[in-house]
């Protein structure tokens, strides 16, 4: 995935930080459990709000077990692990694999080749375990691949091939619960996609590579910056809606900073650091300026 949905850790209380630390570390040692060392490579907080989410919802109960991490060795951690931890670590493997494979067809990546092929056992279990969600992963990658390909102008389009995607991942169950979460994934996933547009933007336009707001034409950064977060403002609106309709009490100001706070921190990082560059160039812009004046008035 891409790392956008995550708390922000400055408007939430010590004990709710805490409870989600364990839920995060939770996913890594399931991961670890599930596919070695490896698999904690892929660890990412995206999967962890789906932990907190179906959490909530199912009211899982959690088995909480201490333990020393190898990268923070000199205080324990506590790991709260449930049933949608393990779901969470099978659908962050499938993701990854997949995600691997597209980057060695993209760019022969050989290190992604080895790495998927890794998780080739991995990716064979979930497989059988969960067809549904990884017959939709693969579905997303070649259609995301194709609309690439045919540079696609249509944003709704485009970015709604990774909310299908996600909205079959947050639909852990075929239950009363699958429609509602569908829609919800449905939202966050193009959310998602337009935020990682938005954060490639630039780096694509000097690669030439397709990036769907260059398809558009959307060059100059103040509108594309008024434009993207008004496109974002109405998917989290979307999302915001959908967790209302869920009878969620367990974990909700967890869930809540994530969705009116936390998934904001990354757009506003970005934009300010554009801002920043942006201010420097002109600054730059200004002073060879300067001199060029000062060069023409001794003349």
């Amino acid at each position: 995935m891409f790392g956008y949905v995550n708390i922000n850790r400055n408007e939430l209380s010590d004990e709710n930080k805490k409870i989600y630390q364990g839920y995060y570390c939770g996913l890594c040692q399931k991961l670890k459990e599930v596919s070695g060392r490896k698999g904690q490579m892929l660890l990412n907080y995206d999967m962890t709000f789906l932990v907190v989410l179906l959490t909530g919802l199912y009211e899982l109960e959690d088995k909480s077990t201490d333990f020393v991490c190898a990268l923070h060795p000199t205080k324990k951690r506590t790991a709260r692990i449930n049933e949608a931890t393990e779901y969470a670590a099978d659908m962050n493997i499938i993701l990854s694999y997949q995600n691997f494979e597209d980057d060695w067809r993209d760019n022969r990546s050989y290190s992604k080749k080895a790495f998927a092929r890794m998780l080739g056992k991995d990716y064979n279990r979930i497989m059988a375990k969960y067809p549904r969600q990884v017959k939709a992963v693969e579905t997303y990658i070649e259609e995301l691949g194709k609309a690439e390909d045919a540079q696609e102008s249509n944003i709704d389009k485009i970015s709604g091939l990774t909310g299908t995607m996600l909205g079959e991942i947050f639909a852990w169950r075929e239950d009363i619960w699958a429609e509602e979460l569908r829609y919800f994934g449905f939202y966050l996933g193009k959310f998602v996609y337009l935020m990682d547009a938005y954060e490639d933007f630039e780096t694509d336009k000097r690669k030439n590579a397709y990036n769907v707001f260059r398809v558009q034409r959307k060059e100059d950064m103040q509108n594309l910056d008024t434009f993207v977060k008004l496109l974002l403002t109405s998917m989290m609106s979307e999302c915001a809606k959908s967790f209302e309709r869920l009878p969620i009490l367990m974990h909700a100001d967890i869930l809540r900073n994530v969705l009116y706070s936390g998934v904001w921190t990354k757009y506003e990082y970005n934009r300010l650091k554009r801002e920043r560059k942006q201010q420097k160039l002109l600054e730059k812009q200004k002073a060879e300026k300067q001199k060029a004046d000062r060069k023409s008035a001794t003349k």
